[in-house]
């Protein structure tokens, strides 16, 4: 697959670089430009990372960063059995369980929650960082969707990180699952709070709090332009103007009216 011009190999993690000095030179440049453009595409072309990644996979199977972006390409494409595998396989080269909660989302994916579950109580999720923890309190809180326990899930939810005031980069996702986990058990008054309480704490646009908070208090967002091109508003604020310039027109009829009457006096 081409890769641009400006792409050297360079972007890439200094541990990540670390690991492909086993290779050749060459080979280890190749398999570097391959990985920096799965990291490219990742989010806005996923088919594009994993063409990519199976490149880098084809160049250089033993080496854990490129078994481990293999894994993310296939993720991204929810190819779960495969993303799997290579996670597995990351796993066993490094030795860490920082893959743990997508290895259990895969699980997930294939259609087996209680497998989900049972890895969210692993002793491998001791080892994990708090980051990884709430990844993994997310993943089984889905597990328990998955298999209709709404309760459950709201409960797995409930933790210290939840009820934290500070914002973590994790903040904005977990008040939003717990907001959307309530929203499902029909407790509208308090998904609203939360998903208010999620968009606060979502600086960079990572979840469509917004949105759900907004469709919770009925205002319909329509395209900015409208189909022949011109502007249009939100459907509530169009029809308030609509309302307001039917107001003013018949305002201006009754002033005519009475400015007729005015003169048919003076006459």
């Amino acid at each position: 697959m081409p890769i641009p011009e400006d792409v050297t190999g360079d972007e890439i993690d200094k541990d990540v670089k670390q690991e492909l000095l086993s290779l050749p030179k060459t080979l280890a440049e190749d398999v570097a430009k391959n990985l920096v453009m799965v990291a490219r595409l990742i989010d806005e072309d996923p088919e594009g990372a994993y063409g990519y990644s199976k490149v880098a996979l084809r160049l250089a199977s033993r080496v854990a960063a490129v078994r481990e972006a293999a894994g993310f390409a296939a993720y991204a494409n929810q190819k779960y059995s495969e993303a799997l595998a290579e996670f597995r396989a990351a796993r066993r080269m490094t030795g860490s369980a920082e893959l743990w909660p997508l290895m259990a989302d895969c699980e997930r994916g294939l259609g087996r929650p209680e497998k989900a579950l049972d890895m969210a109580g692993a002793p491998d999720v001791n080892k994990l960082d708090k980051a990884g923890q709430v990844e993994m309190r997310l993943v089984a809180a889905g597990a328990r969707r998955d298999l209709g326990q709404l309760d459950a899930a709201i409960v797995t939810l409930q933790s210290p990180e939840l009820a934290s005031s500070s914002v973590q980069p994790w903040t904005a996702r977990l008040r939003y699952a717990y907001a959307d986990a309530l929203l499902a058990a029909g407790r509208e008054d308090e998904a609203r709070e939360w998903f208010a309480k999620a968009v606060e704490s979502d600086k960079d646009g990572s979840t469509d709090a917004s949105d759900r908070l907004a469709e919770m208090d009925g205002v319909d967002f329509v395209d900015a332009l409208g189909e022949e091109g011109g502007e249009v508003e939100a459907e509530g604020v169009s029809e308030k103007a609509e309302a307001e310039a039917d107001v003013a027109e018949a305002d201006d009829v009754e002033a005519d009216e009475d400015d007729d009457e005015d003169e048919g006096d003076k006459d």
